[in-house]
């Protein structure tokens, strides 16, 4: 009969973004399926691997998301278990820390829930508010921008090794990329807390690896955006924009006196997306810093895109040394 035994259940509160009037958080309710973020065992990376993308969704429940003033939120998921909250919500910033960031819980309605883990029916969750003084934001890419992934490789055979055979914490990020975000993120003074939001095209199912990556690493702290597994095989209608696009320009929306940094990679659509909504919003990007990847075909048509490109600082960098050296000059970073 153990066999059958039913997994306990979890909430997967995905880090989000809001602000002093505006509470926004999405998640995910799921059955634990016990995935050992520190185990290394090859046999054991790929039946992970499986119960990342083979979840079992809690549907059509309730949850309640609790803020540490007593506010509570009541939320259903959804057909795929996923839940969000966005809703008004007066001086939010003054629950928040040094670093803008808004710390709660989410819990399943039901109180005699019995399947949690230890029976444990609490979750924590965080939500950013970028701080007053915040010179800029950064959105960037995770894919080959700070993360190798190889999604120019042949039929992207390099994505499939890399995610299902390596483990978070034996990933290298691209060099020097931890301190130029850190940099970032402390911008022209060495002390502020400008916001750090990493946007991608992978799958929520991978957002606790990739949680684990930027950790392992010494990212700065930041929101986690991501998509439906469901979307990723979806042809997109004529005129629909990228999921990564669309959540760019919420970012842009939702600050509307926040200038952007974008950062990302000449590999895939990158470039494109940056420049169309630089100039969709004109005076809002600083600077867009797009990584050369090793395809020279990609590289070329990347030079031919920024050759003519003037309104917003664009430039297709080797290194993170070039990338710092133009904040610097540019006075996005301090000196040191």
């Amino acid at each position: 009969m153990a066999l059958f035994k039913k997994d306990p259940l979890q909430i997967i509160a995905f880090q989000s973004y809001g602000t002093a009037k505006h509470f926004y958080v999405r998640g995910r309710a799921l059955e634990d399926e016990t995935i050992n973020l520190e185990d290394k065992n090859l046999i054991n990376l790929i039946v992970n691997t499986w119960k990342r993308f083979e979840t079992d969704e809690i549907k059509n429940v309730g949850l309640n998301v609790k803020l540490s003033n007593g506010k509570i939120f009541k939320v259903m998921t959804d057909d795929q278990g996923y839940f969000k909250v966005d809703e008004p919500f007066e001086d939010l910033d003054k629950l928040a820390n040094s670093e803008g960031w808004v710390t709660f819980e989410v819990s399943y309605d039901d109180v005699n829930i019995k399947r949690t883990i230890q029976n444990e029916n609490r979750f924590p969750a965080e939500l950013l508010i970028p701080a007053p003084d915040a010179e800029f934001g950064v959105a960037s890419d995770i894919d080959d921008t700070i993360l190798h992934t190889g999604v120019v490789s042949y039929l992207k055979w390099r994505v499939v090794v890399n995610t299902v055979f390596r483990h978070a914490k034996n990933r290298i990020p691209l060099k020097g990329a931890a301190d130029f975000y850190h940099r970032l993120h402390r911008g022209s003074t060495g002390d502020k807390a400008n916001p750090i939001f990493y946007v991608s095209h992978s799958p929520w199912n991978l957002y606790r690896y990739l949680e684990l990556f930027l950790k392992q690493n010494d990212f700065p702290k930041g929101p986690i955006l991501l998509r439906s597994f469901k979307t990723m095989f979806k042809k997109r209608q004529e005129g629909e924009k990228p999921q990564k696009q669309n959540e760019i320009i919420n970012l842009l929306e939702t600050y509307p006196h926040l200038p952007f940094i974008l950062i990302g990679d000449s590999g895939e659509h990158d470039p494109d997306i940056y420049i169309e909504i630089a100039e969709a919003y004109p005076g809002r990007i600083k600077a867009i810093y797009l990584r050369s990847v090793k395809h020279k075909k990609k590289i070329i048509r990347v030079q031919g895109l920024l050759k003519n490109y003037k309104s917003t600082p664009a430039l297709l960098v080797n290194s993170s040394e070039e990338a710092i050296e133009h904040a610097r000059s540019n006075g996005f970073i301090g000196p040191s």
